[in-house]
């Protein structure tokens, strides 16, 4: 389980990121609840994306590197 961890998070990273790029209005109610104080938009949304895809970006230079 330890060696799918990082592979895991990886993805989840990705798909969300992604899912988030293409559709934010679907991510708005999670975003409201997690940013409870401050309206969310869909710049936050697409802000936050992107940096879900830097952050799998960055596992997958951690994994490449890890296993050579």
């Amino acid at each position: 389980m330890v060696l799918l961890s990082l592979p895991l998070v990886l993805e989840l990273c990705l798909a969300f990121g992604m899912a988030g790029l293409f559709w934010p209005e679907k991510f708005m109610p999670v975003f409201d609840l997690l940013l409870f104080p401050w309206a969310a938009s869909h710049r936050v949304v697409r802000a936050h994306s992107i940096a879900a895809i830097a952050a799998a970006l960055f596992l997958l230079v951690m994994l490449l590197i890890v296993r050579s």
